[in-house]
């Protein structure tokens, strides 16, 4: 029982890291079909940006505000030179992004050498949390959890609530409507693009702290990006917190119960949500 709480528990805290990452994926690919193949990428060199902010400062939260605000600055660069003149063009963009982040390891792994970095968190967020029947667990890996709820319910009301986000949502429906009513498409894009981008940054620093951070993260949390969007719905925030929820509890479950199929169980639930229902979870049918 008591491992079976342990892992249930890791599940939850490894989905909050996943949700993190995938919040960004889904805010540009889900939402905006704009097919970024660097997204992987960004939440490395976010991580990296943020460890050495660190190294210079000795300040956690100054190093998560730089993974967030880079990456947001890369994203925002993205969107107006590369994106803004390939809409509509996926082949292109899963093309040249997949050449920005074979560049961007390449530059990564140039500065930072192929070391493994771990980062250290405040000591008000670390130390060990007294939890029921597992009586001892991690309380950085509480905070993530935390952090991932808050965020996501922010993603949500800045969605359906704010003006804004129903400028972003009316731009994806019908973009030339939304022009013709005076609204700055392009502007609202590279913003929503600016934060999705930032997301996986801010992602970088807080999942560094609690694994670590080494060149083939960015291929990893791609991946699980991508199958979150998938198996949760295109751009549905609440659709990626369930699909970051079942990937991470069946990552961790397999990994304790049964370690050589731990993997497989991943894709076994992308396989089955595209065959009975091919939009995802919480995803609209086109």
């Amino acid at each position: 029982m008591k491992l079976f709480l342990l892992t249930f528990m890791n599940g939850l805290t490894l989905a909050a890291l996943y949700f993190l990452v995938a919040s960004g994926f889904t805010l540009v690919f889900g939402l905006m079909r704009n097919v970024n193949l660097a997204h992987g990428s960004l939440y490395l060199l976010g991580a990296y940006l943020g460890y050495s902010v660190i190294q210079w400062t000795g300040s956690w939260y100054l190093g998560v505000a730089a993974g967030f605000l880079g990456m947001a600055l890369v994203g925002l660069a993205l969107q107006l030179l590369v994106f803004r003149h390939m809409e509509g063009q996926d082949m292109r963009q899963t093309m040249v992004t997949i050449g920005i982040s074979i560049v961007l390891a390449d530059i990564m792994l140039w500065i930072w050498s192929g070391n493994t970095y771990q980062f250290e968190a405040p000591e008000i967020l670390s130390g060990v949390a007294h939890v029921p029947l597992v009586r001892v667990y991690p309380a950085y890996r509480l905070v993530v959890l935390a952090v991932a709820i808050v965020i996501g319910v922010g993603l949500s009301l800045f969605l359906n609530k704010t003006p804004i986000g129903m400028m972003i949502r009316a731009g994806v429906d019908d973009r030339a409507m939304l022009s013709a009513t005076g609204v700055n498409v392009h502007l609202i894009f590279a913003v929503t693009f600016a934060i999705g981008a930032g997301l996986a940054g801010f992602a970088g620093v807080v999942g560094g702290t609690a694994l670590s951070i080494a060149p083939g993260e960015d291929i990893r949390y791609l991946l699980a990006s991508l199958v979150v969007t998938i198996v949760g719905g295109m751009g549905s925030i609440t659709g990626a917190a369930i699909g970051a929820l079942l990937i991470g509890l069946a990552e961790q479950f397999g990994l304790a119960y049964s370690p050589t199929y731990g993997v497989v169980y991943t894709f076994v639930i992308m396989v089955v949500v595209l065959a009975f229902r091919p939009q995802g979870i919480m995803g609209r049918r086109a």
